[in-house]
């Protein structure tokens, strides 16, 4: 008997849902964070994985393909599908960065970076400011409930070993990517708009009162206009990350649906 034939039957299948489980800890919100040591995402996704077990266990058998060849195969499916709950997840906060980046270009912030330690990147102030607000509400609201109870719904639409690739979830994750620039850009729009007519209204003085020197008046002008709009726009902004996120919640199920056999 090879080591093939002994993974066959439960441990193959705990194997399977363990694969998929993981896929979430690699790039989701929160789960996926590079702050959290790696044997802390493991040991989670092992205990969510035994948990999970006795559930899809009573959904039916899994039967192993035939050979390790297809095995190998199927476990790239199931981290793929698990990967893709975490990537729609994560599409909500790039969205976040994006426009932390279009605020700081027009604030004056372009050459103020920080680290940050979820990312492991290097992100703008402003930004780094909404993506910790986004994951605070993120948790607040139990988001994070919410891609477990996906995770957990996935098992029951798309069974372990029966994922049906499809070219839709191409298109589907061309979308989830362009609809980035359309949220970021949304957000970004409020304090966008005042620099902008803050810009204009420079031009204007900057033509009836030449012996102003507009760099001088400008920076710390647009730097004020900037921080003040989007402190009267962060109420507005946390109830904007509420419809965000049910549309998140609307694309994960949308995803999984797509690879349904």
């Amino acid at each position: 008997m090879d080591l093939y034939e002994l993974l066959q039957g439960q441990v193959a299948a705990y194997l399977l849902l363990l694969t998929r489980v993981s896929g979430i800890f690699l790039i989701s919100p929160f789960f996926g964070s590079m702050n959290i040591p790696v044997y802390f995402r493991a040991g989670a996704a092992f205990a969510f994985s035994i948990v999970l077990f006795p559930v899809v266990s009573a959904m039916g058998s899994v039967e192993a393909p035939a050979n390790l060849w297809l095995y190998a195969a199927t476990v790239l499916g199931e981290l793929f599908l698990g990967w893709l709950i975490g990537f729609v997840a994560y599409v909500a906060f790039a969205a976040v960065n994006l426009a932390g980046k279009v605020m700081d270009m027009q604030v004056g912030f372009a050459v103020v970076n920080v680290m940050d330690p979820t990312s492991g990147q290097q992100i703008p102030l402003i930004g780094s400011f909404l993506y910790n607000l986004g994951i605070i509400v993120f948790l607040v609201t139990n988001g994070h409930h919410m891609i477990i109870s996906a995770l957990a719904e996935s098992f029951r639409v798309v069974p372990l070993a029966g994922m049906a690739p499809d070219v839709s979830i191409a298109m589907l994750m061309e979308q989830f990517t362009v609809g980035i620039f359309v949220t970021g850009m949304k957000i970004a729009m409020p304090v966008t708009f005042a620099i902008l007519l803050t810009n204009v209204g420079l031009g204007i003085m900057a033509r009836t009162m030449p012996q102003m020197n507009i760099f001088v008046v400008g920076i710390p002008m647009q730097l004020m206009i900037g921080i003040t709009m989007l402190s009267m726009l962060l109420p507005f902004y946390v109830l904007f990350l509420d419809v965000v996120f049910d549309g998140m919640y609307a694309n994960i199920s949308l995803a999984i649906q797509s690879l349904a056999p």
